[in-house]
């Protein structure tokens, strides 16, 4: 899902504490068995690890204030159990004020994908440097030099951005296929980040501090799960859990049946083909909100029945601006590729999935089906991961060998999502989260123009949890903009101060 940026720095006024080496660690490899290939009994071999930790210490110049802020580098080593190292998770932690460990909440921060490093939030939305998200910014080549962030949520907490395995520069150090099938799995995944969590706290002193969760996209998917994963093996609770467009259930993303699936992206594809006149609010979605859960779906469900075809062609073409006749050739089943191309087609531009009013030209605008890459997360990541590399060299003075996975498509692939008859989904976590803590407090914060993720889904489900559960606990907004809505300052802001609300005082 993801995922796939900048003005002139204000360099920080930084004392770099020197990076240490980097280890080798030997990592044995597997015994040698009866009748093993020449393979099985090679002797260890060295693996390279990660840097020791680098400590560097800023300040930045915001508006209206001075944040002075501590910078930690590192990694935390994931062993089995025999003790044996097998992955290491890097993590950037930025902390300030001077409240006491008790008193200062700390926020654990990671993307989605699955296969995203955390450079998107860390750059995008919560951490002391920001990239530019416009459309000028959104371009391979576009200046890679992020500025300090006016909005940064490390006025009132200190976050620590995990990269799970295979993203950012964390990684297996016994690369099997065993451990491939653990850390780049749904269980295993959620379990290696809750472990990195308990380690990184009991390192650092700050079981007492309040905590929280941020997870975007599929790190949304995370969320809930390792909000339970954590209570039940770790030991640890959490106090808030903010979720950035999140998917909460991937039960009918490949269903032969997609009615839920066109039902639910119906009011981010109108609330896109609406703002090409102006402004738009979700309250003015209500109108398309209700069609897509009433008429819509009921016409949708008698397939193809003449009579429900020529009502939602009709309806479709008002609302969406589309071709009536390409609907009669769809069926009147809006495909969301369909509406990206032939809405644009008149300026030979395609649009974003990820912030469907965001164009580019269409490389191939006389072919029937485009390819393309996408004119936001694509568009994006070269400047991002240039601007992340500048800060672990220059600003964070923790530069590993090897490349930097701001997106990895490797993961991605390999990633397995268990039981393929029964599709995964956290809606059950976050129920159980709920209920087990009424303390617990949960934000959940969508684009209006989101297509991967679509704002109406998430608020089905969320129609599902009894208010008995703990449904009043749930915040649910939809700002202006698409999957990384914050690329928008006014949405990001509201975030902000939405976000500030769920920390308290």
């Amino acid at each position: 899902m993801k995922y796939r940026a900048a003005l002139l720095a204000c360099l920080l006024l930084a004392a770099p504490v020197p990076v240490q080496p980097a280890l080798a660690q030997a990592v044995p490899s597997s015994p040698s068995k009866p009748g093993g290939s020449a393979e099985d009994a090679k002797p260890p071999h060295a693996v390279a690890l990660l840097p020791l930790k680098s400590v560097t210490h800023h300040t930045l110049d915001l508006a209206g204030r001075k944040l002075d802020i501590t910078a930690t580098a590192g990694a935390v080593t994931l062993d089995n159990a025999e003790g044996v190292a097998q992955a290491q998770i890097g993590f950037v932690a930025y902390a300030s004020g001077d409240l006491p460990p008790e008193k200062r909440p700390v926020t654990f921060a990671f993307n989605g994908g699955p296969g995203s490093g955390s450079a998107w939030l860390q750059l995008g939305l919560l951490g002391p440097w920001r990239m530019r998200m416009d459309s000028d910014a959104a371009r391979p080549s576009a200046d890679a030099l992020p500025v300090p962030n006016d909005d940064t949520w490390l006025d009132f907490t200190d976050i620590v951005f995990i990269d799970p395995v295979g993203t950012g520069f964390s990684k297996l150090l016994v690369n099997t296929e065993e451990n491939r099938k653990k850390y780049y799995s749904v269980r295993g995944d959620v379990a290696s980040i809750a472990e990195a969590i308990r380690i990184w706290l009991e390192k650092n002193h700050r079981m007492a501090s309040p905590k929280f969760i941020v997870g975007e996209s599929y790190g949304g998917f995370r969320g809930p799960r390792v909000v339970r994963t954590l209570a039940a093996d770790q030991g640890i609770g959490i106090r808030g859990l903010v979720l950035i467009s999140p998917i909460l259930d991937f039960g009918n993303r490949s269903s032969a049946l997609q009615v839920i699936d066109w039902m639910e992206q119906l009011p981010s594809l109108v609330a896109a083909e609406r703002a090409r006149k102006g402004a738009v609010s979700r309250a003015e979605m209500k109108d398309v909100e209700d069609y897509a859960q009433t008429d819509y779906v009921a016409d949708l469900l008698r397939g193809e029945d003449p009579d429900s075809v020529a009502r939602r062609t009709a309806k479709l073409a008002a609302l969406a601006g589309l071709d009536p006749a390409l609907l009669q050739l769809r069926h009147a089943k809006v495909n969301d590729q369909d509406y990206l191309r032939e809405s644009n087609r008149s300026q030979n531009a395609v649009a974003s999935h990820y912030d469907a009013t965001v164009t580019k030209p269409d490389p191939f605008p006389e072919r029937a089906w485009s390819e393309h890459d996408d004119s936001m997360t694509d568009a994006l990541s070269a400047p991002f991961t240039s601007a992340i590399y500048d800060i672990y060299a220059r600003k964070l003075n923790w530069l590993p060998d090897g490349q930097y996975w701001l997106s990895n498509n490797t993961v991605f692939k390999a990633w397995d999502f268990g039981n393929h008859w029964l599709k995964p989904e956290a809606t059950t976590a976050l129920r159980q989260d709920l209920a087990e803590d009424p303390k617990l407090h949960v934000l959940i914060a969508h684009g209006l123009f989101d297509l991967i993720t679509p704002y109406f889904a998430t608020k089905l489900e969320l129609d599902q949890i009894p208010q008995s559960v703990g449904r009043s606990r749930i915040d649910f907004e939809v700002y202006p903009g698409g999957h990384m809505f914050y690329s928008r300052d006014a949405s990001r802001q509201a975030l902000r101060e939405a976000a500030k609300t769920l920390y308290g005082p």
